[in-house]
């Protein structure tokens, strides 16, 4: 069994993901206290739920999403029979793209608080790729990866020091990643920037992962970070927190 805080569907808001539709299985507890966490609510509480009812709860989403997508397509094949036939081929081609399958079109995110906690979250993300999803995983990078299944998406979230957490950093777990997976930074202020510079250019992480940079929401300048990244030619990826811009900084299960 295992602990959740909640199961939901919306835009992935981070990562090279960021912009695809994504259903999140949050699961709850964590072991750090970021000084700017946004998901305090995961500490404590959840729901305790079996691997099957997870997997079962996160397949509704995406059904209820084919079966929409399936009543859109009736609705333009009842429309195109009205339309006169010598029109049908260059119409046909343009629903045949209209309606083209989303690259990783069934994606899930394991997040927390910090997932890795609990022991069952290893088997769930092993079943979610044999039931064939693009699966994520979010963790704080405070717990070894080594047990983590191979074709799971790692997006292991390095500490800055103003996180406060900055010691709790597993180095080691650089050995356990692959090029596919995504290193993350969550920047406060200048003093962050040039930690996170520093660590980049002492192990190389442009060749073990992709590097991510985001700022601390409401805190620290997009634009800002921007320029420092352009003025260091850093090889990492500038990103936001979508999801914040769409809904609000406060809303949760986006």
């Amino acid at each position: 069994m295992l602990q959740v805080t909640e199961i939901f569907k919306s835009i992935q808001g981070e990562s090279s993901y960021a912009g695809l539709p994504c259903a999140f299985v949050r699961l709850t507890g964590c072991n750090l206290r970021c000084t700017w966490c946004d998901t305090k609510y995961a500490f404590h509480g959840g729901k305790e739920m079996s691997q099957q009812d997870i997997i079962a709860a996160v397949d509704k989403l995406f059904e209820e999403t084919k079966m929409s997508r399936t009543a859109r397509s009736k609705r333009v094949l009842r429309g195109r029979r009205t339309k006169n036939p010598l029109q049908g081929s260059q119409e046909s081609s343009h629903a045949q793209q209209s309606f083209s399958p989303l690259p990783h079109r069934k994606l899930v995110e394991v997040t927390g608080g910090e997932p890795l906690l609990q022991e069952e979250v290893y088997p769930l993300m092993q079943k979610f790729i044999e039931t064939g999803y693009t699966v994520l995983l979010e963790t704080g990078g405070s717990l070894l990866l080594d047990r983590v299944p191979q074709p799971v998406i790692k997006i292991v979230d390095l500490k800055a020091p103003a996180s406060g957490e900055a010691n709790k950093n597993r180095m080691e777990n650089l050995d356990h990643l692959n090029p596919e997976d995504e290193i993350k930074f969550v920047i406060q202020d200048r003093q962050d920037y040039e930690w996170a510079r520093s660590l980049i250019h002492q192990h190389h992480l442009e060749n073990k992962a992709g590097i991510l940079m985001s700022p601390v929401f409401d805190v620290l300048d997009l634009r800002n970070l921007a320029e420092w990244i352009l003025q260091d030619k850093l090889p990492v990826r500038l990103q936001t927190q979508l999801h914040k811009h769409i809904w609000g900084k406060d809303s949760i299960g986006v």
